[in-house]
């Protein structure tokens, strides 16, 4: 493809503003690249507007999948903005707009690769299945609603091609998000023994959670500890009452050596002790999302690391991730080997001005299909 033809698809996917919702406006646009090409195109709705996509290309031999949603965080306020977000602005070896870097450079360049598969006019040795996702912005349940139909369950291997600049994360932690709300009674302040404070409860909680995280001190060799933030708090409803309600929120940023069940049973724990002694608590998680083991060993990893260094002769290095990714739903499916690497930086994710450097994602275009031609001939050795 000429790079103009593949430049076209990334600045028309940026103005796209699939803000965590609309995301069908996107499963419209690409399932219309490959409806004139030997592609298997299916839609899967999570919701209303809301698609994912799924399209699978060749009839046989050895399945990769590609990973990449469509969803992107809000633009913010426009006016801060150099370039206006959802336009794709091509500027001074740029691309500029919200989703630039994450990431849909990643899955452009993805469906460029395998549209040039598709038009090379050669017989494919193996298979590919785009994995087009929802909602990965606010909780993978795109890349879950895909885990539990079924669709990675066939997969021999899985890139995800979230922003890495063309390093490798072969790991990354996973997430708790919870909130704990308090139900109190009301009552005038200067009466305080009539009503019960549900701010109280709240706080002893805080204290407690954040003794029992801290004491989960194992590390991790590469993604190094167990974090925990007591993110929200909030309650009341005027400064001369007693709190009837409260709320707080955390954020748990888990390793493998303490799996989020185990973690979200410790805090149970001390929502069950806590009633005991008469508060009136409830918890709630909003996706948790496990961590992803490490991949450095795996036979996908060693593949991807030799065409980035001996083909494409960029980056190749096993990293960590910070954030979690729809690797975490993924994981889900059974033993399936994931990697994330993708041609953005990530240095400007969810911040004005997103971009991705052109020459980056062309050469990311040329590295998706590498890895595919790579990956099919090591498994028929």
């Amino acid at each position: 493809m000429e790079d103009a033809a593949a430049l076209k698809i990334l600045t028309d996917l940026i103005a796209i503003p699939s803000v965590n919702d609309r995301e069908s406006e996107v499963a419209d646009y690409l399932a219309g690249l490959f409806k004139d090409l030997p592609a298997h195109i299916e839609r899967v709705t999570f919701a209303p507007g809301r698609d994912n996509l799924v399209v699978t290309i060749g009839d046989h031999g050895p399945l990769l999948g590609f990973s990449g949603h469509e969803d992107v965080v809000a633009a913010g306020n426009e006016a801060d903005w150099t370039f206006p977000p959802f336009a794709g602005t091509i500027d001074q070896g740029n691309v500029y707009g919200r989703g630039a870097s994450d990431m849909k450079s990643g899955l452009a360049a993805q469906v460029v690769a395998m549209l040039d598969l598709l038009n090379s006019n050669q017989p494919l040795p193996g298979r590919l299945r785009l994995l087009a996702s929802v909602g990965e912005e606010t909780g993978e349940y795109g890349a879950a609603q895909l885990t539990q139909q079924g669709y990675a369950n066939d997969l021999d291997g899985l890139v995800i091609g979230e922003p890495s600049a063309f390093d490798i994360k072969v790991t990354h932690k996973g997430v708790i998000d919870y909130k704990v709300t308090s139900l109190g009674k009301g009552s005038h302040s200067s009466r305080p023994d009539q009503g019960i404070n549900a701010i109280t409860p709240l706080l002893k909680f805080a204290e407690q959670a954040e003794s029992v995280m801290a004491a989960n001190d194992k590390r991790d060799d590469v993604l190094g500890g167990l974090t925990h933030v007591i993110s929200q708090i909030g309650g009341g409803e005027q400064i001369n009452s007693v709190p009837a309600n409260a709320w707080l929120t955390g954020n748990i940023r888990t390793i493998p050596a303490y799996p989020n069940d185990e973690v979200m049973a410790q805090l149970e724990d001390i929502i069950e002790s806590l009633n005991q002694a008469g508060a009136k608590l409830s918890i709630s998680y909003s996706y948790p999302e496990p961590p992803l083991p490490s991949q450095a060993g795996s036979k996908l990893a060693k593949i991807t690391q030799a065409v980035l260094k001996n083909t494409i002769h960029r980056g190749g290095e096993l990293t960590a991730g910070t954030g979690a990714t729809d690797a975490s739903e993924y994981t889900k499916a059974g033993q399936l080997p994931i990697v994330i690497v993708g041609p953005a930086a990530g240095t400007t994710d969810h911040q004005v001005n997103e971009n991705v450097v052109i020459d980056d994602y062309l050469t990311g275009c040329h590295f998706y299909r590498a890895l595919a031609e790579a990956f099919w001939a090591q498994a028929e050795e």
